[in-house]
């Protein structure tokens, strides 16, 4: 029988690994998930990176899980002074990574009205990091102003 998590050590490394090649910033795994909750599952060297991470991996099923998106939220919530959007990557066996964020964050970058409610979006790695990136690179996300409206 394989081990649960050694599967999920595995593929936290996997997209820190992803990340580093995307981004050019390095990742690594934080230990503390295993002590105490409320941890996400990688940490970015860059301070200013906007996201907490929650990775899974999942042997069957079609889509995520509505509890790893909010074991997600409420990591980023956990983050002194709030100042991170939550961001859940997942993978199901022999289908492509994705990452799943609230549609708000990226309006917040492109501009234009929030919703008032959580619109949750699917999209690829490059994608993700494409928007980590502008993130980054811009300082365009208020956060306060996208989490008031969640």
């Amino acid at each position: 029988m394989t081990n649960g998590r050694q599967i999920g050590a595995n593929f936290e490394r996997n997209v820190a690994s992803l990340l580093h090649e995307e981004m050019g910033l390095k990742f690594k795994r934080d230990l503390d998930q295993y002590r105490e909750s409320l941890h996400g599952d990688l940490i970015c060297e860059e301070i200013d990176f906007p996201f907490v991470i929650e990775c899974k991996r999942r042997a069957s099923g079609t889509t995520y899980k509505k509890e790893w998106w909010e074991q997600a939220k409420a990591a980023a919530e956990a983050t002194p002074r709030r100042k991170k959007f939550p961001v859940l990557i997942y993978q199901l066996m022999r289908s492509p990574i994705r990452c799943v964020v609230d549609l708000n964050v990226i309006i917040d970058v492109v501009g234009g009205e929030k919703f008032r409610h959580e619109n949750l979006v699917e999209m690829s790695i490059p994608t993700f990091c494409l928007l980590a990136r502008e993130m980054l690179d811009e300082g365009t996300v208020k956060f306060d102003k996208v989490r008031e409206n969640n």
